[in-house]
């Protein structure tokens, strides 16, 4: 078998480019670890038992899928339509309705969802709840801003939203003293069926192993390849 001589054109290509891809495959190893952490965390979170409100911000962002309990009023003429990823095959909308607690602090709630054709609270009357209620749901954080460039802006003045701004919601509202927070409503029935609330997705997917295994035998591969190749080459 004669020496293996590694030729120089090939090497100068071969030896980055390995190194990148482990590079990918430990950094998706990292990512693995994170990911699992994350869906622990958020599984301890929503497996714990009810918790009133936080009282600020800072509290909230320790607390977020956690379940949570609120009593108020629901402030129904100032709701919010929120654009929704499809339900049971049917487009439509998350509807945030604005909780008038006893302190004088307003919550947003998304109550859930409901069809296009009953984006009109006329058309579902008896879910549009007066008096005093007990919301129990999950706790949400806001995007700090619009969440990428597919996004479309919101339009307040035609109620159209596609996204969560708090400050912005409470403006359009004519709302003071609006928490930075809101609650996804659990999956309590309410009057008439609508809206629906429960929707709320908690599970994370988590590909990181198998991104990190395809970066490992892509390196490999590609150094059977760099050997066969030198090796092809070397016999001639």
């Amino acid at each position: 078998m004669r020496d293996f001589r590694p030729r120089l054109l090939p090497t100068i290509f071969m030896v980055p480019t390995l190194l990148l891809l482990l590079g990918l495959g430990a950094w998706q190893i990292q990512r693995l670890e994170w990911k699992e952490g994350l869906i622990a965390e958020r599984r301890a979170a929503t497996s714990a038992a009810p918790v009133p409100l936080p009282q600020s911000l800072q509290q909230a962002r320790g607390m977020e899928f956690r379940h949570v309990f609120a009593d108020g009023v629901f402030l129904n003429n100032k709701e919010i339509y929120l654009y929704a990823a499809p339900h049971a095959g049917e487009i439509g909308f998350d509807v945030l309705t604005p909780l008038a607690r006893a302190n004088g602090d307003v919550v947003f709630v998304n109550r859930g969802f409901v069809p296009a054709g009953l984006r009109d609270p006329a058309k579902r009357a008896a879910g549009e709840i007066a008096g005093p209620v007990r919301v129990e749901g999950l706790l949400r954080l806001p995007p700090a801003g619009k969440p990428n460039w597919f996004v479309p802006n919101n339009d307040p003045r035609r109620n159209r939203w596609f996204w969560v701004d708090l400050p912005a919601m409470a403006a359009a509202d004519g709302l003071k003293r609006v928490a930075p927070f809101y609650v996804d409503a659990d999956a309590t029935p309410n009057p008439g069926g609508w809206p629906q609330g429960g929707l709320t997705r908690v599970s994370l997917p988590n590909h990181h192993l198998q991104y990190a295994l395809t970066w490992f035998s892509l390196a490999a591969a590609l150094l059977v390849i760099y050997v066969l190749y030198h090796r092809n080459t070397g016999a001639r």
